[in-house]
């Protein structure tokens, strides 16, 4: 008998008793394979939505990235080496709202106010037009994707009782359970779980990055993770001699040999299986770096405003993924000069990383893939304009610019779009997480510790974008958490040292599984156990029974 193919009599009987108990209906995680999709609820992997995440770890210092820049303690005193100062000629003063002016913000080039050449010289913090926020100037090209009102920036986000532990915290906003160490099952894992598919489709969830994350992983189902996209060989062989490959043609086939029935092994062998068809899907991928991709008329931005001359459609000067210095902004069409790079040189990883991401998710049906760039730990010489911190902003801010692109040009229903292609950009919500932010006061080592709230970014065609929990004025809900400014106001509200959260990320995270992914409310319960706990109040909001803080509970991005 072949058990990689099918389930044993006793593996279904086991699962059938399990069901009529009433254990399934709880985490679905014991119904035949053959039955999840028919039993699960919602629409998650089939309304055609899908989710691009990018961990940002080490936690990002986000009073420097979405800055309360009319907050008089955002100050040179609290900041001395890493304040971003204000744009004197703006008047960002919060009684006259509405100030941003997109044709200030320019894709790449032109006359702009930021943009007067490809270099970002721009060096002043960015009206974000709601009078009291602001963007770290490195984060010039998420201008577009804001002025579209398809990015949502979201600030004071963080859970109760946060821990400062960048392993704690990392676990806690992967599994979606905060002060929870013991549950290692992600957030992401259990939304495909839910899907009825994950057991079953070859391809659900992706990562590209070292190893699998713990927001994908999980013992019912095999997640997929690449840390060379290039490479999707199972057993690493190389396959460009005729040798290699009849080693790999044995190899695969004595994994076909029956085997005495065990515990678990029907699953182990649909796990092999999928794995296994999931190789032979990446292998009809070009993720190298020729053969069309990246280069001629794919993964160039046709549309962007750099002064570079005249620009046509596949001809465009700037790469959406620079992986290579001849590919990163204008480095090449200006003989070579460092001055035109659109991301520091050390971005490439990422950035062959999200092209990797981004084909998976328009060529195949994946329904969650993402990655993770670290550097964010800034506890020495952070920089302000300029340094450390600038770089991962810069990256950040062409990574959003470049997948909007991406899809947008080359997604279903784009301007050129790739044969096959699945989902554009309306389908598509890209969210960034990270553990937690950094403290309001600078440290002796011109560099910032390790703290509570921090901020999220999302992005997509059908996200409702602008400012939230950045302003005095914050109600959501019913529920008035407005921005306390100065020494004793919100930057100072945990321990009179750290910003206090007023949004829960699980919140975000849980709007964006059921609104846009198709989950219902009892899938989501079950994917994030605290919207079914009593006093956590992650939808509607109100004191959190868990710490007493006053939340806003869902907020209306999508």
């Amino acid at each position: 008998m072949n058990h990689f193919n099918i389930l044993t009599r006793r593996a279904f009987l086991d699962r059938s008793f399990k069901i009529g108990l009433g254990v399934a209906l709880a985490t679905l995680a014991d119904i035949p394979f053959v039955m999840k999709r028919a039993l699960a609820e919602g629409n998650i992997g089939l309304n055609g939505k899908k989710v691009l995440f990018i961990f940002l770890r080490g936690a990002n210092d986000s009073l420097n990235s979405l800055i309360p820049i009319v907050d008089s303690a955002y100050n040179s005193t609290n900041r001395p080496s890493i304040l971003i100062p204000k744009d004197t000629s703006l008047g960002y003063d919060y009684t006259t709202a509405g100030l941003f002016d997109p044709t200030q913000y320019l894709d790449v080039g032109g006359t702009s106010r930021l943009a007067t050449s490809p270099t970002f010289s721009y060096s002043k913090a960015i009206s974000l037009g709601n009078g009291f926020a602001a963007l770290h100037p490195s984060l010039k090209f998420l201008a577009p994707v804001y002025s579209a009102g398809q990015l949502a920036l979201i600030h004071r986000v963080a859970y109760p009782k946060q821990s400062r532990s960048h392993f704690d915290s990392q676990n806690y906003w992967e599994n979606g359970l905060p002060n929870d160490n013991v549950n290692k099952e992600g957030v992401f894992y259990r939304t495909l779980i839910e899907s009825g598919l994950a057991q079953t489709a070859p391809l659900t969830g992706v990562s590209i990055q070292s190893a699998l994350p713990l927001i994908l992983r999980g013992s019912a189902a095999a997640m997929t993770n690449l840390s060379d996209p290039t490479r999707y060989n199972l057993f690493g062989i190389p396959n460009t001699t005729a040798g290699n490959n009849k080693t790999d043609q044995f190899l695969n086939g004595a994994n076909n040999y029956p085997f005495p029935d065990k515990k678990n092994r029907a699953l182990l062998g649909l796990q092999y299986q999928n794995l296994s068809n999931t190789l032979n899907v990446f292998s009809g991928i070009d993720f190298t770096e020729g053969n069309g991709v990246n280069t001629g008329n794919y993964f160039k931005d046709a549309q962007v405003a750099s002064g570079e001359g005249t620009v046509t459609d596949g001809d465009a000067p700037y790469y959406l993924f620079p992986t290579s210095n001849s590919k990163n902004g204008g480095y090449s069409l200006h003989n070579n000069d460092t001055s035109k790079y659109v991301v520091d040189t050390g971005a490439y990883s990422l950035f062959t990383n999200l092209k990797a991401a981004s084909l998976i998710l328009n060529q195949t049906d994946a329904i969650i893939a993402g990655t993770e760039y670290s550097g964010f730990d800034t506890h020495n010489v952070q920089g302000s304009v300029t340094g450390s911190h600038a770089n991962l902003m810069r990256r950040l801010g062409w990574a959003m610019y470049s997948l909007r692109k991406y899809f947008m040009i080359y997604g279903k229903g784009g301007t050129n779009p790739m044969p096959g292609a699945k989902v554009g950009w309306n389908d598509i919500v890209v969210v960034t997480l990270s553990e937690f932010g950094r403290t309001t006061v600078e440290n002796g080592s011109a560099g910032t510790d390790h703290a509570e709230a921090g901020a999220m970014f999302v992005a997509g065609g059908g996200i409702t974008g602008g400012v939230y929990g950045c302003s005095p004025a914050d109600t959501y809900n019913g529920n008035s958490v407005p921005w306390a400014t100065g020494q004793t106001g919100s930057m100072f509200g945990v321990s009179s040292r750290y910003l206090q959260r007023a949004i829960d990320y699980r919140s975000v995270l849980g709007r964006v599984i059921r609104n846009h992914l198709g989950a219902t409310q009892n899938q989501l319960n079950r994917i994030i156990p605290g919207y079914a706990t009593a006093g956590e109040n992650l939808q509607t909001g109100g004191i959190s029974g868990v710490d007493g803080v006053k939340i806003a509970g869902e907020i209306p991005i999508v």
